[in-house]
């Protein structure tokens, strides 16, 4: 039997927003106001950069990279480069200077796309970077107005995309497996690693996210990812918003959790996405503020990027009758790698404190990947409490890193290791118990950091908290806490308070040896924790 050879790619995505969806509309939020227009504008705009990038000299296979917020031109680059057969590079404009050097010019990358906002940034590297030919600035503005600029040869995106017409050549042998994106991940120790995304692997993940036990996405939804599109694809919104046809808010340049709410209750959003760190700063504003926003529409938030704290989740439901959603992915699996639903039948037999528990874990791997969880004696039991590391196959999971000796410690038999140490309970669903290097080993047994954080946080007092393991004379490690308090409640909770609020939920061995207040935790580029920094910080910690 023979079945028809039909190339999955990025064109057909837009094609099909253009002719069933063409009238549904996109809301971009940017420094002088809302803009909007629809798919059918989309397709045209997006075959016009198309050309201009042609004129630019780009050819099939050549990279082209974006330093740019969640806006309607970032989200034209996304599909410019792939139908023209180049890749989008999405480039995370928080890293330092020196990593965005060394990631453009390790990519390659021929032209630069860049956000108004970011031209100090990029005047700043221009000296240091070896195979950028053209810089264009994604603004509504001319020359005119950046005459004392020091870039060369700039350009000027709507400038260009007025004078364009739509490219009439696009390949139309352009074959699925052929790169059609680009993302670094940022690496704990050495430079970033690259992941190169495919047409296939990029649209089986968009028809994923439309399952109806993974993010259920559909026409009927107005999306708005706060996750930043330079953060593996903002988990793929973009493109599986715009092949079901949803409404997409794009939320601009430096978004508060202000500006979120209010485009939620203006827009009317259903599903929002980002990590926990931006969701906890969500719940402090409507905890504030009783009343003040509308939030009926919203269906659900999307939590990645670390493990939601179980606290959290409680108090969006009961406060604020908001679901807390997880997902689990990197940027090795694009990312979309497993999602947390209840089955009906738990749904029925479970209490509220034992659905808590199945909301706060990552879920079922999601419907087209493949997964082994293992130690040191082999695949573990699904008993919920072995411990082992997360490999992961499938169409949408890298098989290398892009030019980097890394790979080969990493992609092992046709398996990626995540790295993630988790255990899966009888029914398949996956806890994180901790990334590999966090769990904390003290006196020969291993404690859970995320655990704990997930008991810290759920005291009405604290904001945030994140543990690490710090070298202890006796116990070759212990844990130590670190805690930012509410502004109100500074000054009133004691370190004591802290740890017999958590006493009743571990052994007394778990328990940290010391609490640590801060004014802030100090975050990555993409808002997770950065325990690196803390563990460099307070390192002799119990030895002092």
């Amino acid at each position: 039997m023979h079945m028809m050879d039909t190339p999955l790619t990025i064109a057909q995505i837009l094609r099909r927003a253009r002719d069933f969806f063409p009238k549904n509309e996109i809301v971009s939020r940017l420094q002088d106001g809302i803009f909007r227009y629809t798919y059918n504008d989309l397709y045209d705009r997006v075959l016009r950069l198309s050309g201009v990038m042609a004129d630019l000299g780009v050819e099939r296979g050549d990279k082209i990279a974006t330093l740019a917020w969640n806006d309607h031109r970032h989200l034209e680059a996304y599909f410019a480069m792939p139908v023209m057969g180049a890749v989008i590079h999405t480039v995370n404009i928080r890293l330092a200077p020196e990593q965005i050097v060394y990631i453009l010019n390790h990519a390659e990358d021929k032209v630069l796309l860049f956000d108004e906002t970011l031209l100090p940034l990029v005047e700043g590297i221009r000296p240091y970077l070896q195979t950028v030919k053209a810089f264009v600035m994604m603004t509504g503005k001319n020359a005119g107005d950046f005459s004392a600029t020091s870039i060369q040869p700039l350009y000027f995106y709507e400038e260009l995309l007025a004078k364009r017409a739509p490219h009439d050549s696009l390949p139309n042998d352009i074959h699925e497996n052929d790169p059609c994106g680009m993302c670094y991940t940022s690496a704990t120790t050495g430079n970033p690693k690259g992941v190169v995304y495919t047409h296939r692997a990029m649209f089986l993940h968009s028809l994923a996210s439309g399952l109806a036990d993974t993010l259920a996405l559909s026409e009927t939804d107005v999306i708005l990812p706060f996750v930043p599109m330079f953060h593996v694809n903002a988990w793929g919104l973009p493109f599986s918003a715009t092949m079901f046809g949803s409404k997409q808010v794009l939320p601009g340049p430096m978004p508060t959790p202000q500006v979120l709410l209010e485009l939620y209750e203006q827009e009317k959003v259903t599903l929002s996405a980002g990590v926990p760190t931006v969701w906890l700063g969500i719940l402090q504003l409507l905890d504030q503020h009783p009343g003040k926003y509308d939030t009926s529409s919203i269906r659900g938030l999307v939590s990645g990027g670390a493990p939601a704290p179980k606290g959290m989740i409680k108090a969006f439901k009961e406060r604020h009758h908001i679901d807390i959603f997880q997902a689990y992915g990197m940027t090795e699996t694009a990312p979309l790698a497993l999602a947390s639903r209840l089955k009906p039948r738990l749904a029925e037999t479970l209490d509220n404190e034992q659905k808590l528990d199945y909301a706060a874990m990552q879920g079922l791997l999601v419907p087209g990947l493949e997964m082994q969880i293992v130690n040191e004696q082999g695949e573990v039991p699904w008993d919920g409490e072995t411990i082992g590391e997360l490999l992961l196959r499938g169409p949408w999971i890298a098989g290398e890193y892009y030019r980097d000796s890394r790979t080969e410690s990493t992609f092992v038999d046709g398996w990626l290791h995540t790295g993630d140490m988790v255990t899966v309970n009888e029914e398949g669903y996956i806890r994180i118990v901790d990334r590999a290097k966090d769990l904390v080993k003290s006196g020969g047994e291993w404690i859970s950091s995320v655990d704990i954080e997930n008991a810290l946080m759920a005291h009405p007092a604290v904001l945030e908290a994140a543990v690490i393991g710090v070298a202890h004379p006796k116990w070759q490690e212990r844990p130590l806490a670190f805690v930012v308090l509410k502004e109100s409640e500074k000054g009133k909770v004691s370190k004591q308070n802290i740890i017999d609020f958590i006493t009743p939920q571990f052994a007394k061995w778990w328990l940290p040896d010391d609490v640590v207040f801060l004014d802030a935790i100090p975050k990555t580029s993409v808002g997770k924790f950065l325990k690196r920094s803390l563990r460099e910080d307070f390192a002799k910690h119990y030895q002092d």
